[in-house]
């Protein structure tokens, strides 16, 4: 008897005909190096997060390694804060903190379309390892807000 390996999840809109191509080509993602990812992740968050991190968490970061996972299309990053740039972490650094969401709920996070504690309680955003940094980043992200701006209207 083979164990239940549960479906990953589609992505909303997604047409149902397209579900079994993107769970094969996810998975193929989810076996690939996560540094690329993490390279490009790391100059992101350097611009988008880090100028306005609390110094706490900051801290609390310092060395720290932190994984992200967007969990409808196997794409996993591996970061640590070294002085005061994010680095890949690579895979073979175990994380201190790994949060898993679906690419809309990272989405929801960064727009700050939803609150992050509606997000971890309904389970739409899971944070596992290192309690304590785990409660550190979601405090950090409810007093940072929304780290995308909304599209400006061309009107």
């Amino acid at each position: 008897m083979t164990p239940h390996v549960p479906q990953r999840p589609v992505p909303p809109g997604l047409p149902a005909a397209l579900a079994p191509l993107h769970r094969r080509v996810s998975a193929l993602v989810e076996r690939l190096p996560s540094t690329p990812p993490s390279t490009l992740a790391a100059l992101v968050l350097d611009r988008a997060l880090l100028p306005r991190l609390p110094s706490d968490a900051h801290a609390a970061l310092q060395g720290r390694v932190v994984a992200l996972q967007v969990t409808d299309f196997g794409l996993r990053v591996h970061l640590r804060l070294v002085g005061r740039r994010f680095h890949a972490a690579g895979d073979s650094a175990a994380p201190d903190v790994r949060v898993r969401a679906t690419a809309m709920g990272f989405l929801k996070l960064a727009r700050g379309d939803e609150d992050p504690d509606r997000l971890f309680f309904e389970r739409e955003l899971v944070i596992d390892g290192d309690t304590e940094l785990g409660l550190v980043l979601k405090n950090a992200l409810d007093a940072i807000g929304p780290l995308l701006r909304p599209a400006r209207s061309t009107h």
